[in-house]
């Protein structure tokens, strides 16, 4: 990080960690004389009060603060041993995630998929209906989630995008191609008002065709819930 960059993103008072020290309290920029030569520096305030100057050309072995929202981190103590500590288990730990990445990975270069069949009329007919012109992104992602879709092995993927830039027109439309390949499709999203709006979506968008869509949230009462899981074990929901 460059003094400039450091100064963007930073503010007196603002929590920051230290790659050699840990948790301290960013105080601002102060000059200091050392050896009749005048310097500026970062001073960083640590537990118990203690400080420590950073050279600003050093500006790049601090960085911001992110931790859990709304509680203040607890400061580490020059000198003592608690930084190291942290840093060795955060170390272990993301080591055991690589691992278990690796073997999630080459375990699933070995499983064998579905391979769903080539798009069908009615997949045309249905992306032909959406009322608006797709992003270049948006093609190519329904494009390759698609291409997956066909491979005999388990698809791994992440569509990112801003608000309102079709992410669930990709879903939709990679829903409905598994449901023409004889499979059912599962929706998950975070809050009961997204399920509210995906399900009234799927089901606007998917009315011309013979595919039945419901949702399950809280809005739903104990009997209708119970009705719909029927009705997905039955398979008649799609």
């Amino acid at each position: 990080m460059t003094p400039e960059a450091f100064f963007a993103d930073m503010a007196p008072d603002d929590y920051v960690v230290h790659i050699e020290h840990g948790i301290g309290i960013f105080r601002g920029l102060v000059e200091l004389t050392l050896d009749g030569v005048k310097r500026e520096y970062l001073e960083v305030e640590y537990e118990g009060g203690d400080e420590l100057y950073v050279p600003i050309h050093q500006a790049d072995r601090l960085s911001r603060y992110v931790g859990v929202s709304g509680r203040p981190p607890t400061l580490h103590r020059l000198g003592a041993v608690d930084w190291a500590r942290v840093k060795a288990q955060a170390k272990r730990a993301v080591e055991d995630i690589a691992r278990e990445l690796l073997e999630l990975y080459a375990a699933r270069e070995v499983i064998p998929g579905y391979a769903f069949p080539p798009d069908e009329p009615w997949q045309a007919e249905l992306e032909a209906s959406f009322p608006y012109i797709e992003t270049e992104d948006q093609l190519r992602a329904i494009e390759e989630i698609k291409a997956d879709m066909e491979k005999p092995k388990p698809m791994d993927r992440l569509v990112c995008g801003d608000v309102g830039y079709g992410k669930t027109e990709v879903a939709l439309r990679a829903a409905f191609k598994a449901v023409m390949g004889h499979k059912q499709v599962a929706v998950l999203v975070p809050t009961t008002l997204l399920a509210q709006q995906h399900c009234m979506t799927f089901q606007e968008r998917l009315k011309p065709f013979p595919i039945e869509v419901e949702m399950l949230s809280r809005f739903r009462s104990r009997r209708e819930q119970k009705e719909i899981l029927s009705r997905l074990k039955a398979g008649t929901t799609d």
